[in-house]
């Protein structure tokens, strides 16, 4: 579920790398592994990057944020943002899993938004930024959706 809004109890450290080992478990194309992270924790960094987008406000009132970055510089740079896609959605699962919750919020591929990060944090040129990731401790909990949708599903047999 995505989690907008969050208590003001800092994350420990030792989550913070339970998130990042998470993060750096996904699959990549190649094994290029092209990502790079920026755990913010600054709360004026948290409230300029909450700016950078119309949907960030919530990372305002976050205690930390996950930068995602990829390399340029990469064998397959046209998988480069599917294998940032997996690894952001492993930091979403093990913030499930460590009683956290955290929201997807995209930035790439919007140069616009992507560039104020950038200036934001002084992300190097040979990274581009691809989402904000704000964590916390949840102030409620909520259930996950049954998104199932039979119709959606198309078997293909002998």
């Amino acid at each position: 579920t995505s989690i907008r809004a969050y208590q003001e109890q800092m994350v420990e450290d030792e989550k913070v790398e339970l998130l990042l080992k998470a993060a750096m478990a996904a699959p990549s194309a190649a094994n290029q592994q092209p990502w790079e992270f920026f755990v913010v924790t600054d709360k004026n960094k948290l409230e300029q990057l909450s700016k950078c987008s119309p949907y960030a406000g919530c990372t305002k009132g976050a205690p930390m944020a996950i930068v995602n970055c990829y390399r340029k510089n990469i064998m397959m740079p046209d998988y480069a943002t599917i294998d940032m896609s997996a690894c952001t959605e492993n930091i979403l699962l093990e913030a499930e899993e460590l009683g956290l919750g955290a929201v997807w919020l995209g930035i790439a591929p919007l140069k616009d938004r992507m560039e104020m990060v950038r200036e934001v944090l002084g992300v190097p040129q040979e990274l581009e930024v691809f989402a904000i990731i704000p964590c916390g401790y949840p102030v409620k909990k909520t259930a996950q959706q049954d998104r199932y949708d039979k119709s959606r599903v198309h078997y293909v047999s002998s």
